[in-house]
């Protein structure tokens, strides 16, 4: 008798009406498939499960198959009937997104990735992004030319650019290959929090805000540094020219420059601060620039935190890791509830930080509970989004046994030999 497949069932809080059912394999290697009801095609996992009363739309990709119900529909009654159906197709066949399934490189039209787009925001991104408010949709694709537009609390948000770009931007590129650029067409300047208060409303079909140029001349670079003009910058923060030189004197506005690493390599952003107001744009290696919404304050928090998680673990004794997250917040001296959530949160986001850099996770190096287990759930889910995760039939305890010993390769000092 052959083993039963293995399907574990995840749902987010923030979105009752979408579950996603890991498998311990691909689906069909190669394939992926997004599909409603109305264009269940002849492929035997998409019609099975299409077919079942209660079922919106799917999409497979890799292992992952997630499905969204209709409001009135029960997961209590059609989790397991979706389950079945997924072993029973996989059980009969091959091809179960069929034998001319499109690999996830291969040419869809504008329309398939319009839909295979806005299915990622819908079962991946917005569920979250719903916690805070906002909402993302899709507005149009061309040419591999993806247009969303963000709403509620996203719009005008001074973090909607670090979701687009980190957040939103990579779920898409993971799941939709076709797509070759992302561009924001939101008018943050209309929204309830916007970031540039005195931006006048985007006509239709001008440049959106997240993409606005820098005036040639508006920012200089002068013995290896970029100097912006005061006449065009003080404005933007409320400011006469003179206003904002004083200001950057006395040390009232602050200047932040920030180096592009990965996939950023050779931008520059440089952010400048003044009170509650503040600028930002990014510098693209041919001199050009266009103003983004400036980082939250907080993101420098974050990103200290992440700084200082990297230094306490590459500089805990080799005899001590993997450490558990309760010991890594505890060595931070953070003690407050919550702390290890905060601590995990980090670390998931320096995965990113190195899948980016070509660098092991140095979040293999720690571990739920007790040492000696493997770490959370959400590192593995992490890895897997980042493209980084398991290979099709690997455990996952064997991947970060392997991941493990790059990571200690790479972070830790070689001790000293007797």
């Amino acid at each position: 008798m052959s083993e039963r497949l293995r399907i574990r069932a995840e749902r987010a809080a923030s979105d009752p009406d979408t579950m996603r059912f890991m498998l311990e394999r691909a689906v069909q290697e190669g394939a992926s498939c997004s599909a409603d009801g109305e264009d269940a095609g002849d492929a035997p996992l998409p019609r099975a499960i299409l077919g079942l009363d209660g079922v919106r739309t799917l999409h497979v990709s890799g292992p992952a198959v997630t499905v969204t119900k209709t409001p009135g529909a029960d997961w209590e009654a059609l989790k397991p009937s979706v389950a079945a159906a997924i072993r029973e197709v996989l059980a009969t066949t091959d091809a179960p997104l069929g034998a001319g399934a499109k690999a996830p490189g291969a040419v869809r039209s504008d329309a398939e990735v319009l839909r295979a787009v806005q299915h990622v925001l819908d079962a991946q991104a917005n569920p979250a992004i719903a916690a805070h408010g906002g909402h993302v949709a899709v507005t149009d694709v061309k040419d591999g030319t993806v247009s969303l537009r963000m709403s509620g609390g996203c719009q005008g948000c001074a973090a909607s650019a670090a979701t687009l770009r980190h957040g939103v931007e990579q779920m898409i590129r993971t799941a939709v290959p076709e797509v070759r650029e992302i561009v924001d067409v939101t008018d943050h300047s209309a929204g309830t929090n916007p970031y540039y208060s005195d931006a006048p409303a985007a006509p239709s079909g001008a440049t959106p805000l997240l993409n606005r140029p820098v005036p040639e001349g508006a920012i200089s670079h002068e013995n290896g540094q970029f100097m912006v003009a005061p006449e065009y910058l003080g404005p933007k923060l409320g400011l006469t020219a003179e206003d904002l030189r004083q200001a950057l004197r006395a040390g009232e506005a602050t200047a932040r420059v920030e180096e592009g690493t990965g996939p950023d390599r050779g931008m520059t952003r440089v952010t400048v601060r003044h009170k509650t107001r503040a600028w930002s744009a990014e510098i693209a290696p041919d001199g050009s620039a266009r103003e983004v919404p400036p980082p939250r304050g907080a993101s420098d928090d974050d990103a200290a935190l992440r700084q200082k998680i990297r230094s306490q673990v590459a500089g805990a004794p080799p005899g001590d890791l993997p450490m558990t997250y309760g010991a890594l917040a505890r060595a931070l001296g953070m003690y407050m509830p919550g702390a290890v959530r905060r601590v995990t949160r980090a670390l998931e986001a320096t995965m990113a930080e190195d899948a980016a850099a070509g660098r092991p996770f140095l979040a293999a190096l720690v571990v739920s509970r007790m040492r000696g287990q493997k770490p959370g759930r959400g590192f593995f889910d992490e890895a897997a989004r980042l493209g980084r995760g398991p290979k099709s039939g690997e455990d996952e305890e064997a991947w970060w046994a392997r991941e493990l010993a790059k990571a200690r390769a790479t972070y830790l000092e070689p001790t000293p030999a007797d």
